[in-house]
């Protein structure tokens, strides 16, 4: 039956995300029906309340870092059962049918994924509501298992930030041997330091504040470069098989191309827009090195990062909030005032 859930959504772009209760959809005989705990606290969830991207649709229930239990399940479930925690990430559906959903790439789905919020149901065209609410509903092939063990509320955050650092570092083949460094240090960097480390991989971070260094070696990183010291970037040159750039604004790449080794590549995680200042293409025809993206990862791979993560023992840095102080932890979250991911304890939702 229709469920009225409660849950924190903004209005519109200019107020602030406040108490709203909604209906979620009816469960489907493949759907599982899951009680959220925890929900991560991501800078896209900020970006699309305030319409930054131009597509929001309101009212708009952002999270998309979601950790719960379950409570029912349909028919057809054959994966999970009530009583089982479970997560769920940025996607809740996808075609199922083209080439990168059948290789398991539903990220990249060619008839777009449906995203967690924000989103259109492929089948009733509703839209999609996110993890700042009591329950969420979800088919069972976009549910993750959480593994036994794991801290819920540190876990939440894998879903989003965990994923999105280690699909490049899977693709890339990131292993013992090789060198990879970290552009930023938030909530995207201080997972690609955690999961690159437990590669084998010797890890670097390029940061602009020295007061960092002792955070990102505990972290995982053997080296840390400033990278507004010129000496210092020229000791790197031609080192980096692979940098991952997770900073979520428009800023000069310029300086880290050179540090790329032959046929290295710098992807980019956590900014969408236009490079500014425009890229120089000398180092890349020179050294034919390559500037690349990457979006997420797909369920198989999500999974497959949430075992290795229980395997080595990692989770997120997170500081908890109540549901309430959202508006402000958006606020610290735009100064980098977190360390390194904010998650809310659901329990803490009142009307």
């Amino acid at each position: 039956m229709t469920m009225k859930v409660l849950g924190y959504a903004a209005k519109s772009a200019q107020v602030p995300l406040a108490p709203l209760e909604f209906t979620r959809r009816d469960p489907r005989p493949d759907d599982v029906v899951i009680e959220v705990l925890y929900c991560g606290v991501c800078h896209s969830d900020l970006h699309q309340a305030r319409n930054d991207w131009g597509f929001s649709t309101y009212p708009l229930v952002p999270g998309h870092e979601v950790i719960g239990c379950v409570t029912s399940v349909g028919k057809e479930v054959t994966k999970f059962k009530p009583g089982d925690y479970a997560g769920i990430g940025c996607m809740v559906d996808s075609c199922r049918k083209c080439p990168p959903c059948k290789d398991g790439l539903e990220q990249y789905c060619e008839e777009g994924n449906v995203q967690t919020y924000n989103g259109v149901d492929r089948h009733d065209h509703l839209p999609t509501y996110g993890g700042y609410s009591q329950t969420i509903v979800s088919s069972q092939d976009f549910v993750l298992r959480v593994p036994t063990g794991m801290d819920l509320k540190s876990t939440a955050p894998l879903l989003c930030a965990g994923i999105t650092t280690w699909s490049p570092l899977r693709h890339w083949k990131v292993g013992k041997g090789s060198k990879v460094a970290v552009v930023g240090l938030g909530g995207l960097g201080h997972m690609a330091l955690k999961l690159a480390n437990a590669l084998g991989a010797e890890v670097t971070l390029f940061t602009r504040s020295p007061s960092k260094e002792a955070d990102a070696r505990r972290l995982g990183a053997h080296n840390i470069v400033l990278s507004t010291d010129d000496a210092q970037m020229a000791a790197v040159k031609g080192q980096f098989d692979l940098i991952i750039d997770t900073v979520p604004y428009a800023h000069d790449i310029n300086p880290y191309v050179p540090t790329l080794n032959l046929d290295g590549t710098l992807v980019f995680v956590g900014f969408l827009g236009d490079i500014n200042p425009m890229l120089n293409t000398v180092t890349l025809i020179l050294g034919r090195r390559s500037i690349a993206g990457s979006c997420i990862g797909g369920i198989a791979e999500t999974q497959e990062m949430l075992d290795f993560c229980a395997e080595h023992g990692i989770t997120s840095d997170v500081e908890m909030i109540n549901m309430k102080d959202i508006n402000d932890a958006y606020e610290r979250m735009l100064k980098s005032d977190v360390k390194y991911r904010f998650v809310i304890d659901m329990a803490t939702l009142q009307a």
